[in-house]
């Protein structure tokens, strides 16, 4: 029998679905028994962190944070893997691996950690993914809860509370058009809408994912973050087409992919 005493852990990734399952946690079981829980990958927006500490002050809650020290570049260049929608190491690395290091130093302590995920109703499919992956990455099995999905809480009505109950402005990437919040901007997860979102907003920052890309090339060979009819297709290829589009020159015929797929451990 597990003698250890529970505490529930808010997976914070400075969105707003894990701001608002952090809430209603906090209003559940008391901010006594709740921790805000982070994993930083240094790729963060800055206005991620205002948002997190903005929130962080309305629950009365600090933020525990883990930093692995390496940026998801130096992941790739030291597993000598670029990542891509399908395999993202950045994050079993810098995200999934602090997080089971910090569920053992809970239980080290003689507390039972119970997390909390901000996924929401159309993303039944990733709750039973991470119930099945907690379940096997640390030394025991860890609870996973879902607040969101199961409330029936959809994310344009958790976003209109926060802003407008709560007072708080969501991060800039949202009323900039993307997704999600994650790496600012340079998450390897995202696809072709998300890099032409990218491109359009932030060029300097799609640059400098493509000069990244071209760094892992030179050292692995012909890797790609994104896929075209199954083969690598370059960022720098992708903006030069972007380039002809914007230009007029160019049809809009890129065969868009989904790119709402968040980090393992990060949802929005």
């Amino acid at each position: 029998m597990n003698a250890r005493k529970p505490v529930h852990v808010a997976m914070f990734s400075g969105g707003a679905a894990s701001a608002y399952v952090a809430y209603l946690m906090v209003q559940t079981h008391g901010k006594d028994n709740c921790m805000l829980f982070f994993t930083n990958t240094l790729w963060e927006d800055n206005d991620n962190y205002r948002f997190m500490y903005e929130i962080a002050d309305y629950l009365g809650l600090e933020i525990t944070e883990r930093i692995d020290g390496r940026t998801p570049e130096e992941v790739f260049l030291e597993t000598r893997f670029l990542g891509n929608s399908r395999l993202a190491k950045c994050s079993s690395e810098l995200k999934v691996r602090q997080t089971v290091i910090f569920i053992e130093e809970l239980r080290d302590q003689g507390l039972e950690p119970i997390l909390y995920f901000g996924i929401g109703p159309h993303e039944r499919h990733r709750a039973d993914n991470l119930k099945d992956f907690y379940g096997h990455q640390a030394l025991e099995p860890v609870e996973a809860r879902f607040p969101l999905l199961d409330g029936n809480i959809k994310d344009v009505n958790l976003k209109e509370v926060i802003e407008n109950e709560w007072g708080i402005k969501l991060p800039r990437m949202y009323d900039l058009g993307f997704s999600h919040a994650n790496c600012g901007g340079r998450c390897v997860r995202g696809g072709f809408n998300h890099y032409r979102q990218l491109h359009q907003i932030w060029p300097d920052i799609y640059k400098a994912q493509e000069d990244m890309e071209q760094r892992l090339r030179d050292l692995l060979g012909n890797v790609s973050i994104l896929k075209r009819d199954g083969k690598p297709f370059t960022l720098e290829e992708y903006r030069q087409e972007l380039e002809l589009i914007e230009q007029g020159y160019q049809e809009i015929a890129i065969g868009l992919e989904d790119d709402t797929v968040p980090c393992v451990c990060v949802f929005t």
